[in-house]
């Protein structure tokens, strides 16, 4: 356990900084400053006029769980009107989306149902029922009082010892030699060893302090009291009370709330309206209901539709006018996830900010025992501060996505969707080639991928008929093609290229690059230069931190293949960490990935591909080995590994060869049967071959052995971080990351969806995808360790339940013969 000396200030005394005081003391902390520059009793920010609507159910499993743990808290206050929450459809585009949402919940733990349309009306009993095709119902779900549990949780922790500053204005942030050092206010300086921004959407300017862009755009949101309700008279008696459910009519970006006899009305079917939050200037010292910083002067004519709306979904509204009304200030973020985590640049940093009220508690809880313990027991992933890429958080891409997020808030978004703009922000050198083959491409971190080839079409007509794809329902065929059966296909008996360029690379190198990485890695790392093998990164508690391949090019070069910039972030920041501590064993750690590129070139005929341009330098390139090597005059790092479970190499070279490296093997490779791939047969034919993606598969809340990745740990290792933690844990966990099969041969799922075993809701899917190879869909999904192979199991998909079975994996090439064969394999079909 951290140090419980630590100096820590929060800013903020909204909703979020009163919980993290709260779940630090909890904790045995007390050394803690909160400083507000609103008056304690009302501060003016988000919390102050929060409507309070708490919906647990989320497509984030992370999200959910911190509304979950939210209500628990709240409720224990005495705070959370526990009054239900109800989702109704108008159309059936939404009603489809109510059965997935149902899903969600059940994956999640959360206790949800679907209800047809006279459940809703005798739920809710003003809705239009000529309207209404039906609802889900969340009976956890309810009112959150942000405004009255924020002064509960002040006056117990100042009992606490915790000091409370408030009419105080943050000025600057003090630091030295990387590390914060204490905070500058208008009426002097608090000394400080950690300081955590919960500035809500001030906290840009609090970030800019030390030089940190915080990604988020302050914008205004509408939201309306009506005038009594004719229809409700006498049946709230407490003026802010409610008795009705929570109520979202998302077709038409509404959701109402009950405030005693009137309604409340919030809008996101307006126009986006950003706020700088520097141009509100300072918080007055007195501030009340009706004025705060971030109430903003209602726009009427924005809200016309709203007003239509709510009268045709809630007749009873018709007897009423519109008393009062303003745009209250939130923060949105260009993914729609809350920004959670420590500075990359300035150690002692922290932030938890764009947290709406239905997530505070939770952050909270997640921020207070990273600082006290090092692991947050909800998995942070999604919420990391560093997720985003340099192109990602310049002022332009924060504020268009941001807003747009705003835009689509209650849309139907398929798990593909890729954004409409901005697009090509990032392409690998290969684009035009790419374009040429008539690429579809999707984006994601704001790169172009492809995920098939219009002009492999041309290859239906010889698919055999083992490898002819199936039929998919409505909402998995949205972003696929029958292509990809064909990419699967030659990439099993011929060759293909894959763009790996979105692939995220770093360079390690420096007299401490072997340390660092037998520091933070599963593997053995320090093997001869020429070694490249699937590593770990691990929490101090033995939890995944994130998979990635070490490729020793050099003494001291290291090529890492990885994910997410959070990996760029911890590896950094150990890499000073270990300077410091031992000048001479420095280390550099450098983002690559857009400086060079490469391909994946796999399939049995690989190696006679290869063979035209780099005559016998890859014969003797066993699996799990790297080189230097020349490519038809291309200088490429070959690395021996395939995701796709055939014979083949990753081809890495610098940008400015990687379109001559593309012509040089598509020529070359013709007669072999070579063809391009994309990114759904890559899925398909990775899933068959048992690989985990990070993220997707497991987190930081599974430890190697559950995911299936004990191989990846290096038996005779010691000291690397987690080791310790390893050691501790059972090689038989409680719940274990299985490979399903889907009975029926056809049925395609997405991810996330939940899985029943008798009859009971026990685990969720994490990826799914048609294996084309083995003529079945297949689904990762996490379950109960007592689940064993052979088992039967349900997932549930738009509430219907489809059989699959618990299969061993791989389901493909157990043996590994196809990736370790040095022989190519002629195909009988080109």
């Amino acid at each position: 356990m951290a140090a419980l000396n630590k100096r820590v200030v929060i800013i903020g005394a909204g909703i979020v900084g009163a919980n993290l005081a709260d779940e630090l003391v909890s904790r045995g902390w007390t050394d803690i400053t909160v400083v507000e520059q609103g008056p304690l009793n009302m501060p003016g920010g988000s919390t102050s006029h929060a409507p309070g609507l708490v919906f647990q159910t989320n497509p984030s499993k992370t999200m959910a769980l911190f509304a979950r743990y939210t209500v628990d808290k709240l409720l224990s206050l005495d705070c959370f009107n526990q009054v239900g929450g109800l989702e109704i459809a108008t159309t059936g585009e939404r009603m489809e989306e109510l059965k997935r949402k149902q899903g969600y919940a059940y994956s999640w733990g959360i206790d949800a149902r679907l209800i047809d349309t006279a459940e809703c009306l005798r739920l809710y009993p003003h809705l239009n029922r000529g309207k209404v095709l039906g609802g889900l119902h969340i009976p956890s779900d309810g009112l959150a009082l942000a405004a009255r549990a924020t002064q509960l949780l002040i006056e117990r922790t100042q009992k606490a010892g915790v000091r409370y500053r408030d009419l105080t204005e943050v000025t600057g942030i003090q630091q030295a030699d990387g590390h914060v050092t204490g905070v500058t206010t208008k009426n002097g300086t608090i000394p400080a060893d950690i300081v955590v921004s919960c500035a809500g959407f001030w906290g840009v300017e609090v970030g800019a302090m030390v030089g940190l862009t915080i990604p988020l755009v302050p914008l205004a949101h509408q939201y309306v009291k009506t005038t009594k309700v004719p229809a409700r008279a006498g049946r709230v008696p407490q003026p802010n009370g409610a008795v009705l459910p929570i109520l979202r009519y998302q077709d038409q970006d509404l959701y109402y709330r009950e405030h005693g006899e009137q309604y409340g009305i919030g809008y996101y079917g307006h126009r986006p309206m950003p706020v700088v939050a520097a141009s509100l200037g300072s918080t007055p010292k007195h501030v009340d209901e009706k004025h705060m910083p971030s109430r903003l002067e209602f726009t009427p004519k924005d809200f016309e539709p709203a007003w239509k709306y709510s009268q045709e979904i809630l007749p009873a509204l018709q007897q009423t006018e519109i008393e009062d009304g303003f745009n209250g200030i939130f923060s949105f973020t260009p993914d729609g996830g809350s920004l959670v985590g420590e500075s990359p640049t300035l150690d002692g940093f922290w932030v938890a900010e764009a947290v709406w009220v239905t997530h505070s508690a939770g952050v909270a809880r997640a921020v207070a025992e990273v600082l006290t313990t090092g692991k947050s027991q909800i998995d942070l992933t999604e919420c990391e501060l560093s997720r985003f890429d340099d192109v990602q958080l310049t002022h332009a891409y924060v504020q268009e996505t941001s807003q747009q997020n705003f835009v689509e808030v209650y849309d139907i978004i398929h798990p593909l969707a890729p954004k409409l703009s901005p697009r090509n922000l990032r392409v690998s050198p290969f684009y035009p080639r790419q374009s040429e083959l008539g690429a579809y491409f999707l984006e994601s971190s704001a790169w172009e991928r492809p995920f098939w080839y219009a002009t492999n079409a041309a290859l239906l007509k010889s698919l055999p008929r083992e490898w002819q794809p199936v039929d998919r329902d409505a909402w998995s065929s949205q972003h696929y093609s029958p292509i990809a059966a064909v990419e699967a296909w030659k990439t099993r008996t011929a060759a293909a290229l894959y763009d790996m360029t979105p692939l995220r690379r770093l360079e390690v190198s420096g007299p401490g690059a072997v340390n660092l990485l037998q520091r933070v890695t599963t593997t053995d790392a320090s093997k001869d230069p020429g070694s490249a093998s699937y590593s770990l990164l691990l929490t101090e508690h033995g939890g995944v931190r994130s998979e990635i391949t070490v490729a020793r090019v050099e003494e001291e070069l290291f090529q890492i293949a990885c994910n997410t910039p959070v990996d760029l972030a911890y590896l950094s920041r150990e890499a000073k960490r270990q300077s410091q501590k031992e000048p001479s064993q420095w280390t550099q750690v450098r983002d690559i990935t857009g400086a060079t590129c490469g391909v994946g070139l796999w399939g049995p005929r690989a190696l006679d591909v290869i063979s035209k341009v780099a005559a016998g330098e890859f014969k003797d390139l066993r699996y799990s080995r790297c080189k230097k090597v020349n490519v038809g005059g291309i200088p490429v790092t070959a690395i021996r590994l395939s995701f796709v479970g055939e014979l083949g190499w990753e081809l890495w070279t610098s940008a400015e060869y990687g379109l001559a490296l593309w012509d040089l093997l598509w020529k070359v490779g013709q007669p072999h049967g070579l063809i391009a791939a994309g990114r759904t047969a890559f899925n398909a034919l990775r899933m068959e071959k048992g690989f985990r993606f990070f993220g997707t598969d497991m987190t930081t809340e599974h430890n190697p052995y559950e995911a299936g990745l004990g191989f990846a740990v290096d038996p005779h290792k010691k000291g690397y971080i987690g080791y310790a933690s390893i050691q501790s844990l059972s090689k038989t966990p409680s719940r274990r990351l299985r490979c399903l099969t889907i009975d029926d041969g056809r049925s395609v799922v997405m991810g996330k969806e939940p899985v029943f075993l008798n009859g009971r809701a026990s685990g969720y899917v994490t990826s799914a995808a048609f294996g084309y190879t083995v003529r079945k869909p297949i689904a990762y999904a996490w379950l109960p360790s007592t689940v064993t192979e052979g088992a039967t199991v349900e997932i549930e998909y738009f509430g219907k339940r489809i059989k699959a079975t618990v299969s061993p994996e791989p389901l493909y090439d157990p043996q590994m013969s196809r990736l370790k064969d040095q022989k190519s394999t002629p195909s009988a079909r080109l």
